[in-house]
């Protein structure tokens, strides 16, 4: 499996790292610690050397303690923290439904600080912007980014749900070495940064490559998640949205079958093969899937394959989860 670079850095990864939110955020009771550590200990003894996290992945635990996952990341990677790349985020604070946004240089500052100590660490390999405030200028927040840097305390800095103006606004302070922006068979949209990225060196880093779990095809209209788990409101788990995906979902398992593959390692390889410049992070809990999900770096898909699946997405009108609201 061939590593693609961040970026213009000296950092390389393997097309498929790992988003740890899942762990302790958005998909019900937090995982265990214990067993959240040893299921990232055995994620890196399979091959992922590019973890994913955020100041607040935060949820419960079944005692009603605090899961932090910047915390469980960093004890489980602690042992090998050089061999491996570490993503972080700051500027975002969930309030129920809805994210507050807080990019001030004094907030960025305290974020970096109090994400250092929870990993562990003494730098950050990609630092983001989890979301774009908008009452801070890129160029402020790129000229923050460019004092970490200077500091030694980050390697590289990116930007995630960031749009072209100010992608160009904030590169042009700080190279940015990446975006991370939602992206999946069901959320196109972003494709129309490809170009921008590769123009300036950015490497696209696609977030919910797997619509939330809809893409693996395991689930149907009967399906039931435990309470706290953000899937139940999404679009693309009601009987409309399965509906609607019914004639994806057949062209999935049938091509899966095709290739002895999974439907979910097909999904993640059709992004991976559709642009070389981009690396996708999907989350799991199940080892056998995190697993398998790594493995799709070795699946490749024609040409001819990639236009029939996008032939059928232009034709097809699946709704789904865009993601919290600011306030």
């Amino acid at each position: 499996m061939e590593k693609r670079r961040l970026g213009k850095t000296d950092l390389f990864v393997n097309p498929v790292g790992l988003g740890c939110m899942g762990l302790s955020h958005a998909y019900g009771t937090a995982t265990d610690e214990s067993a959240a550590i040893q299921f990232l200990r055995e994620a890196y003894e399979a091959g992922y050397n590019f973890f994913d996290t955020a100041e607040c992945y935060t949820g419960q635990n079944e005692d009603g303690t605090t899961s932090n996952n910047e915390s469980i990341v960093g004890r489980a990677l602690k042992g090998f923290r050089k061999m491996v790349i570490i993503a972080t985020k700051f500027g975002v604070s969930h309030k129920g439904e809805y994210l507050e946004l807080d990019s001030s240089p004094k907030r960025i500052r305290e974020s970096l600080e109090g994400s250092l100590a929870r990993l562990q660490t003494n730098y950050i390999d990609l630092y983001y912007q989890h979301r774009i405030d908008p009452k801070v200028a890129p160029e402020v927040v790129a000229s923050v980014m460019k004092e970490f840097i200077a500091e030694g305390k980050i390697k590289a800095w990116g930007i995630s749900e960031a749009n072209e103006e100010y992608i160009r606004r904030a590169h042009a302070v700080c190279p940015v070495t990446a975006i991370q922006n939602r992206y999946s068979m069901l959320a196109r949209g972003y494709e129309s940064l490809f170009p921008l990225c590769e123009e300036l060196g950015i490497t696209f880093v696609a977030f919910s490559p797997l619509g939330n779990g809809f893409l693996s095809c395991i689930y149907n209209e009967n399906s039931t998640f435990e309470k706290g788990d953000f899937r139940n409101s999404m679009p693309q788990y009601t009987e409309e949205g399965f509906k609607r995906a019914k004639a994806l979902i057949e062209l999935l398992k049938t091509m899966a079958a095709k290739k002895k593959t999974s439907p979910a390692q097909l999904s993640l390889a059709w992004m991976l093969c559709k642009n070389k410049n981009l690396v996708t992070i999907p989350g799991s809990r199940k080892i056998e899937n995190m697993k398998s999900n790594f493995e799709a770096g070795n699946v490749i898909i024609t040409k001819e394959e990639l236009i029939q699946i996008d032939d059928l997405l232009d034709q097809s009108n699946i709704p789904v989860f865009e993601g919290h609201q600011s306030k």
